[in-house]
């Protein structure tokens, strides 16, 4: 299968943003909360990147049910690696810290639910690692629906979710939504979905004949609009502060084709080299924030941590020590397997 280099290209931009919103203060001053708002694009288009991978997988292999397998195994084991190291690394920092061991231990280990190990994907300080089991259960569903020849209803269904989960979030103000709405059932299993749906040629072959301005125009008044739609609902209605908002759809979906129309953009760029490494990146950046955190604080300089300068230096150094710690460890991860396969 022909690598889509502008994917990756705009990935690269969408891991920005996601450590943008974890840098940065959310409502500090109207700029940082227009980045923050801009910024929501981004775990959906990994959600929808994800749904298309799967997708043009299916598509190219005989056997569905033996890459499906496959596919969910190597997601799963890299969600408990990843749990363990975050619950190892919460268990150093509380025997730094704690004034009485024992106890704490036992409230964190008491505090941890199943239902949050298995499908929330939270309670520990890698608390990003939900993204990981929502697309566990987001292809699981989407298989299911497959083998049924239902597709079409679970994007119907799927949508109908994301709109209600939106009452979870930034739509609070109208109806107070009683679950958590950032798991798979409202948000990763319509982006995953419509990535399936991208994967097909035909379901997009329409768009082919829009031009590459036109595209970018479309994508910039949406960016605009989802933030005016953020600061509306949040700033003008005292609504809650959302994750995602309705005009995230049609964004993540004009993106989306536009990578598909243009599958050359980025190609050979450095930037287009990390967006590739998105997924590593994602997962481990949040503990170089902590670091970094507690750095400021050791040294007693946490007093200028909301500094916009320091602020941009440090998302672009979780970013690099990110990028760098997880391209190590798959260097490591190889020649691992090959003395295994020597031996």
């Amino acid at each position: 299968m022909e690598r889509n280099h502008a994917i990756d290209f705009i990935k690269f931009f969408a891991i920005f943003s996601v450590v943008v919103i974890h840098v940065f203060p959310r409502d500090s001053q109207i700029g940082l909360f227009i980045l923050d708002n801009f910024s929501r694009f981004a775990v959906p288009f990994f959600f929808t990147a994800s749904g298309y991978l799967f997708g043009k997988k299916m598509i190219h292999t005989r056997d569905s049910i033996d890459y499906f397998k496959r596919y969910i195994i190597k997601i799963i084991k890299l969600y408990l690696c990843w749990l363990f190291f975050y619950m190892m690394y919460d268990v150093l920092i509380l025997f730094k810290g704690a004034a009485d061991v024992p106890k704490e231990l036992a409230q964190y280990i008491n505090h941890f639910s199943f239902l949050d190990l298995i499908y929330y994907g939270t309670g520990t300080s890698g608390y990003q690692l939900w993204f990981l089991t929502a697309l566990i259960w987001s292809v699981i569903i989407l298989f299911a629906f497959l083998k049924l020849k239902k597709a079409r209803l679970l994007l119907t269904i799927s949508l109908i979710f994301n709109l209600l989960g939106l009452f979870g979030q930034s739509y609070s103000l109208f109806y107070d939504f009683p679950l958590s709405t950032r798991d798979a059932l409202f948000i990763g299993l319509f982006y995953t979905t419509l990535g399936f749906f991208f994967a097909d040629d035909k379901f997009f072959k329409k768009t082919r004949a829009i031009p590459a301005k036109t595209y970018l125009l479309l994508i910039f008044i949406l960016f605009t609009i989802q933030v005016a739609e953020g600061y509306l609902l949040e700033k003008i209605l005292s609504g809650s502060h959302g994750e995602y908002f309705i005009t995230t759809i049609f964004l993540t979906a004009f993106l989306f084709l536009f990578a598909l129309n243009y599958k050359t953009l980025g190609k050979d760029l450095f930037i287009t080299k990390v967006g590739g490494r998105a997924l590593g990146i994602y997962i481990v950046h949040v503990v170089f924030i902590d670091i970094f955190d507690l750095t400021l604080l050791k040294i007693k300089m946490d007093h200028i941590s909301d500094n916009l300068f320091l602020k941009l230096f440090e998302t672009l150094l979780i970013i690099s020590m990110s990028y760098i710690s997880y391209d190590l460890l798959q260097y490591f991860k190889r020649r691992l397997s090959e003395l295994v396969k020597i031996s």
